[in-house]
């Protein structure tokens, strides 16, 4: 897919995302005071990074800055799409057999997966209990997930009966809505909970990592 068409794609879900969440949205008047949440980047806390882990130091003097870690998962996540779409190239081109494939799509689907539960059973319940203010952007970001949860499905199925004699053209489009959904939905979550997570405290996640905070990547 060109950069112009995968560009293309992305603004659409990103409308398709706006459209769900102004669906909705309670029809309510803006309030008065809109709370400001700071953008925050993993490029701001890179001079934090110690030099034989993955541990962050934030500006609340914890080991763990959550949300940098979340920004740390969506680049792995990011990875995986990258090299899922390089083994349908290899694929397409009759040099990856497509039990390998499958299996490559199904992992990448589990992963995403488990992400987005872990943000709904567990994330965004923590970050509405110390930042309310937040519970609205995380509806939105709850029904983003269920957009990418019937994305998800869809392209599950549909690697599951490719073979040599099926026409992957809409797995292809499938896995390429799919990464504009994901690509708009990360961006607009960065945008609004990692200041929060990053000041948010909860000591069992120190102790053991989250699931919403995973890789596969050994430790």
């Amino acid at each position: 897919m060109s950069s112009v068409s995968l560009r293309r794609l992305t603004e659409r879900a990103g409308e398709r995302l706006e459209t769900a969440r102004r669906k909705d949205r309670p029809d309510t008047a803006a309030p008065a005071h809109r709370p400001r949440i700071r953008t925050t980047r993993l490029a701001d806390h890179q001079h934090d990074r110690q030099d034989h882990g993955t541990a962050l130091v934030n500006s609340h003097g914890r080991l763990t800055a959550f949300g940098n870690q979340l920004i740390e998962v969506h680049l792995w996540l990011r990875e995986q799409l990258a090299a899922l779409r390089e083994d349908v190239d290899a694929y397409l081109a009759g040099g990856s057999k497509v039990r390998e494939l499958r299996t490559h799509c199904l992992t990448f689907c589990s992963a995403l997966d488990r992400h987005h539960n872990g943000e709904n059973d567990f994330a965004f319940g923590k970050v509405a209990e110390q930042f309310p203010e937040l519970r609205p952007v995380l509806d939105e970001l709850r029904r983003d997930h269920q957009l990418v949860d019937d994305s998800l499905q869809r392209l599950e199925t549909l690697v599951r009966e490719l073979d040599r004699d099926t026409d992957p053209t809409e797995f292809q489009r499938e896995l390429d809505s799919l990464g504009a959904l994901i690509e708009t939905h990360f961006t607009y979550e960065e945008k609004r909970i990692v200041s929060a997570l990053n000041a948010l405290k909860v000591p069992s996640w120190d102790r053991t990592t989250p699931a919403f905070l995973l890789t596969d990547e050994p430790a």
